[in-house]
């Protein structure tokens, strides 16, 4: 699955460097940001355009992750830092907010980020999600927006999150998940893996492989079912589909969705 790894990367990269995605304040409301969230960050009152533009998620983890000052997090794939931002004002100057992300691109975007908006408990470390660099059990959370759809390898990003997390530690997910198969001509193609459907799995099988991480409590509390129009409507943002993908992915209405999952790490090994 290397191809699909450097596809994702490559088109995260251009995300990067065009500062536009599919998402705008209005749009980020939308996918359940309180618009209090986004404000104080700048003169003004909203979070800058160069964390706005380059954000893409399918949801807020942040905000049922019920973050407490002075703890440690730790963010999947955060991409221009939107995330890692607001979870810093929950934890505090006490506290601190890792994001890890593999492209060099949307790294130097994050850290700009946090120049421009002075935010001191922060840090972006360069890694893949399925081999974190951070130290075995060194965070109180873990959260991800719409991004382990995209690794070809989950049940290695579910062992990485699990081996990151204190015994306690908790885990907020928002991603994309099927309610039926994806069809292989949309599986096997890149492009549709890099709109965040191509590499979605049924949802019973996602929340399997956390399970077998070693999570319990594992729920999905929220769920939002696309429209083939929405779906559609993100994958010509991105490349021209042929008419047999155009037919295929309107043929996926109500099937992809985006749900928000929440588990924990026992604070002992047996549960």
């Amino acid at each position: 699955m290397e191809p699909v790894k450097k596809s994702v990367k490559q088109a995260y990269s251009e995300l990067a460097e065009k500062g536009v995605s599919c998402c705008n304040a209005e749009r980020l409301v939308e996918r359940g940001y309180d618009p209090i969230e986004l404000e104080g960050f700048s003169e003004s009152g909203m979070l800058p355009d160069t964390v706005v533009k380059v954000a893409d998620g399918c949801g807020n983890p942040t905000a049922i992750a019920s973050l407490r000052v002075g703890e440690t997090a730790l963010d999947l794939g955060c991409g221009g830092g939107i995330d890692v931002f607001l979870a810093a004002r929950k934890v505090g100057q006490n506290g601190r907010v890792i994001g890890v992300d593999m492209t060099d691109k949307m790294l130097e975007k994050a850290r700009e980020n946090a120049q421009t908006l002075g935010a001191k408990n922060v840090e972006f470390r360069k890694g893949e999600i399925e081999d974190l660099p951070v130290e075995s059990g060194s965070v109180d959370v873990i959260f991800s927006n719409c991004v382990i759809n995209l690794t070809p390898d989950k049940s290695a990003v579910f062992n990485e999150a699990f081996r990151a997390l204190r015994p306690g530690g908790r885990m907020i997910i928002s991603d994309i998940v099927t309610q039926a198969e994806i069809p292989k001509l949309l599986r096997d193609n890149p492009g549709f893996w890099n709109v965040c459907g191509g590499g979605a799995l049924l949802e019973k099988e996602y929340l399997e492989k956390i399970k077998q991480a070693g999570f319990a409590d594992v729920s999905v509390i929220s769920r939002y079912n696309y429209r083939s129009e929405e779906v559609l409507g993100w994958t010509e943002s991105r490349y021209n589909p042929t008419d047999e993908e155009r037919a295929a992915i309107l043929a996926l209405d109500q099937k992809l969705s985006s749900a928000t999952i929440t588990a924990h790490k026992p604070a002992s090994r047996r549960q």
